[in-house]
């Protein structure tokens, strides 16, 4: 007998208990993506010459085009806080949006859409969140997370002849319902349910699902003319057991009887439209199913091979415009606002955040744009994608608050001024949509990198589900040599494979070494606690960090090699560093967590020889800030995204520093007579163009002050009245204000959605 039976024979029993068991849907989602560069190192092999063969991204003329006129032209017309205030965007920038298609960016020009690649729609979105948020994802939704590209993929000639040129045009807004109010993270259990019939409509006998639903946080559900709609399909004619036929995805136009939009929901008081949407027996014939009767219970596939693609565009460009704007802002306002008579700026506890900031962005802004090149060639990464919502939106959050402690007070002063409130108010959105971070970094980013980046656990879970014992010993034999190499590897070190650039080739070595040692602690948690490890989401959570930092680690040497920019290397490097650092860390808490007796023992084997991950010294980090400080070219390389708003304190900052920029280093001496005189002419006239000194002063002063508002009436005596008599009986009364209604499952609700502005 073959030694590859006989130990699958001995191993079959003990894997078919170790082994999760899968679910349909967990099936699904595994079966939905495709793997790319996360495998190697989630294999300890990561191949350098792979990432060099990615390329660089590549936008058409047209596609730069929009970007250098319709977009620049969008963000003109944004004032963030204006906005904010009126929780709505105005009628001119929804009628702009319609005219020049930006609710079809990924519809192909035969329908009427822009036909713009991955990566262009991925700019756009990022462009626009640099300076309003609830514009970005109104714009975003319909072209990620919309019905749109469920359409593309999978609808019916009829069904794309009939709503992809209207969506294209903005004729029809969407929006996708498929949040419930029981089944959050847990989507694949909605509890909403259509059952097939058979009734007339619009005169004749048609087939269809009758649908009771309700469905919450659905953003653009206030104003969308067509909903998009996941519920399960059961059939109550067929035989017991096989009356549940699956998730299903239809489009519902509004208004439609039975069918209600809710009041509006304010996720952190943010302008973007979100809220629920209710249905009642609710009508949905098999046409409106998208793709037809042969789509019916395809709906979880279509979604997570769709919601991939998504994940990886819509609300990482959030986060990595939260990055670029933080960036911007704390070494801007770190150059003008100065303290003990030097900027804040040059401290080195600021300079050291502004640092961080800035190598975490360069790691971050890499694996996205690596990601979005990957999407372009046509791969679906779902592990990829789901790292990158984590990493993005994790670090566009640390980003606006490491930003907020650098602006102090003026930071936490509220109006028009402020230039990173609604940020900060606003982070913790994108943290909590598309699958909330907590669960995210363990369910998708390891639970399915495990099975589908591993390059032998697909293969023993098949051969076990098969009963095949030969196959199982075939890949338990691999698998051994697998761990084998990458315990070698991980205490002797790893081989460099490819060439990275010559700049980057101790990064790359500790990337490799890193590699094999998480490959390794993968194989070795997975082999002391087998199916267990899918319930201890924290040790799986540790896991999934591991590999989404040396996929950033990993992106960011594809992205110096690509951008042909020899003065970010420093930050190439810092960021490299600062990724391998974290990713030594979580490791260490890993092993110090494990439930086995000789886990401090292995942690040590394995860990040894990671000196040299430090994090960088003090010294590099300051080196950094300087560079951030001196060189504006350098700011603008990492933060390319970043737009000009119509109004507002961010405004007010650019404008300071292209006039600090005009002026040079004169501006400390500026400042140092101001200090003296406190008057900006006297400052102004010692400099040697006085009209452009003046210009600056006045500016910089404008960003330093802050927004007030009217106060309390004061009496004769100067004090504050906080009892003011009441008005003149000659004024007219005001009606008593009524209390708000107290909250209930079912508030009231308007079957027909607000009219937006038309074209």
């Amino acid at each position: 007998m073959p030694l590859a039976t006989l130990i699958g024979r001995w191993a079959m029993k003990p894997f078919s208990k170790a082994l999760p068991p899968l679910g349909d849907t967990e099936r699904a989602a595994l079966e939905a993506g495709t793997v790319g560069f996360e495998g190697r190192l989630f294999a300890g092999r990561p191949d350098f010459d792979v990432l060099a063969a990615m390329g660089p991204n590549q936008l058409t003329e047209r596609e730069q085009a929009f970007l250098d006129n319709e977009v620049r032209a969008l963000c003109h017309m944004l004032d963030d806080h204006a906005i904010d205030q009126a929780r709505d965007l105005p009628p001119e920038v929804w009628r702009f949006l319609r005219e020049k298609r930006f609710f079809g960016m990924i519809i192909p020009e035969e329908f009427g859409g822009l036909g713009f690649s991955h990566f262009a729609h991925a700019t756009v979105v990022t462009r626009i969140a640099t300076i309003n948020t609830a514009t970005a994802v109104t714009v975003m939704v319909p072209n990620s997370l919309g019905p749109a590209e469920l359409l593309l993929r999978y609808g019916t000639d009829a069904q794309k002849d009939h709503y992809l040129p209207r969506l294209a045009d903005g004729r029809e807004l969407p929006c996708f319902g498929l949040t419930s109010p029981y089944a959050g993270s847990d989507a694949a259990s909605i509890p909403d349910r259509g059952v097939v019939v058979e009734r007339e409509f619009e005169g004749r006998m048609t087939r269809g699902f009758l649908v009771d639903f309700d469905k919450r946080y659905i953003t653009l559900a206030p104003v969308a003319t067509v909903v998009g709609l996941a519920f399960h399909a059961v059939d109550e004619s067929r035989p017991e057991g096989q009356r549940e036929l699956g998730i299903t995805c239809a489009l519902i136009p509004v208004p439609h009887e039975g069918m209600e939009i809710g009041r509006r929901h304010r996720p952190m008081d943010s302008a973007f439209m979100n809220g629920p949407i209710h249905g009642r027996q609710v009508f949905v014939p098999m046409d409106w199913i998208i793709g037809g009767d042969k789509q019916v219970g395809q709906g979880w596939r279509m979604l997570m091979e769709c919601l991939a693609a998504g994940r990886a565009i819509s609300l990482p460009a959030l986060g990595s415009a939260m990055q670029q704007t933080a960036l911007y802002v704390s070494n801007g306002y770190g150059q003008i606002r100065e303290q003990f008579g030097m900027p804040v700026g040059k401290f080195h506890a600021v300079a050291g955040l502004v640092a961080q900031m800035s190598a975490e962005l360069y790691a971050t802004d890499a694996a996205r744009r690596f990601t979005a090149a990957a999407l372009d060639k046509g791969e679906r990464p779902s592990v990829a994608s789901a790292i990158l919502k984590v990493q993005l939106t994790e670090a566009g959050r640390r980003a606006v608050n490491h930003g907020m402690d650098i602006l102090g007070g003026k930071g936490i002063i509220y109006g028009p001024s402020n230039l990173l409130g609604v940020a900060y108010r606003q982070a913790p959105i994108a943290i909590t949509v598309e699958g909330a971070n907590i669960l995210t970094r363990a369910l998708i980013v390891f639970g399915q990198g495990a099975v589908r980046c591993h390059p032998h656990v697909l293969d023993e879970m098949a051969a076990v589900q098969a009963g095949d014992e030969t196959a199982l010993g075939k890949a338990l034999m691999a698998h051994g040599r697998h761990v084998a190499t990458n315990l070698w590897h991980s205490l002797f070190g790893a081989p460099v494979l490819g060439e990275p650039p010559e700049d980057l080739l101790p990064e790359a070595r500790l990337v490799a070494r890193m590699s094999a040692k998480y490959a390794l602690t993968a194989d070795l948690a997975m082999g002391m606690l087998g199916g267990k490890l899918k319930r201890m989401e924290l040790l799986s959570a540790r896991l999934g960090d591991v590999l989404a930092h040396l996929y950033l680690a990993s992106a960011s040497i594809w992205r110096y090699r690509v951008d042909g920019a020899p003065e970010l290397l420093p930050f190439a490097q810092a960021a490299i560093r600062l990724q391998l650092d974290e990713a030594g860390k979580i490791l260490r808490d890993l092993y110090a967590n494990l439930p086995t007796a000789g886990r401090r023992v292995i942690g040590a084997l394995v860990l040894r020889r990671t000196a040299h991950l430090a994090p960088l010294r003090d010294v590099q980090l300051i080196e950094l800030a300087e560079l951030l400080r001196k060189n504006p070219r350098i700011v603008e390389r990492l933060a390319p995204d970043l737009s000009e708003p119509a109004a507002g304190g961010l405004r007010d900052l650019m404008h300071a520093m292209e006039l600090s920029a005009q002026l040079g280093d004169t501006t400390a001496a500026l400042n140092k007579v101001l200090r003296r005189t406190n008057s900006l002419e006297e400052a102004a006239s010692s400099a040697l163009d006085p009209e452009l000194a003046l210009a600056y002063l006045k500016a910089a002063d404008k960003v330093i002050q802050v927004d007030d508002f009217k106060g309390p009436p004061r009496g004769a005596d100067g004090k504050a009245d906080l009892n003011p008599p009441a008005a003149a009986s000659t004024a007219p009364v005001a009606p008593p204000v009524q209390p708000a209604p107290p909250p209930s499952v079912r508030p009231p609700e308007r079957t027909i959605p607000p009219r937006v502005p038309a074209m």
